[in-house]
């Protein structure tokens, strides 16, 4: 039997739900998926950051954007906002972290508020200029000014020069 601990440390991935943890130790009983997560979790070997959603690293050592992806748990990709102040489209740093997703909601977690603004699906799912990074996905300036011009037609850019 192959050890559950080398299995998830051989994994590339730092954050895990609750089924890719089912899925990664081919556990099919739940009764014993949640006894495995909770003896992890006791001995500090995983880190519950949310119900369903664990770690292996302290949440400070994950990447924001990263983090923003896992806490939805459906497709989405960084855009608006955040990657036009990124790219220096707009001077003004905008603290919520920003989203295209599937739905709208807002989750505040460990100081850092997560804004995910729905779209619709032939929007939301055309992958063009979207750059897939470790662990999410990035609009590219472009795909992020088109998505602004989507949720607000009238949306000041301060520059579209660069």
């Amino acid at each position: 039997m192959i050890n559950k601990l080398d299995i998830l440390f051989k994994s590339k991935e730092k954050l895990f739900h609750t089924q890719d943890l089912a899925l990664l130790w081919e556990i099919e009983n739940r009764n014993t998926l949640y006894t495995t997560i909770k003896r992890y979790v006791q001995k500090g070997i995983l880190i519950q950051i949310t119900k369903g959603l664990y770690s292996t690293v302290p949440v400070h050592e994950i990447d924001k954007f990263e983090l923003g992806t896992a806490l939805i748990h459906k497709f989405c990709y960084v855009s608006c906002e955040t990657v036009l102040f990124l790219e220096g489209v707009i001077n003004q740093m905008v603290y919520p972290i920003t989203f295209v997703s599937s739905v709208s909601q807002r989750i505040g977690f460990n100081g850092t508020m997560y804004i995910y603004r729905q779209a619709k699906p032939e929007i939301l799912l055309n992958p063009e200029n979207i750059i897939q990074k470790d662990g999410y996905f990035m609009a590219t300036k472009e795909r992020a000014i088109s998505d602004m011009l989507y949720f607000n037609p009238k949306y000041y850019f301060d520059t579209l020069q660069k």
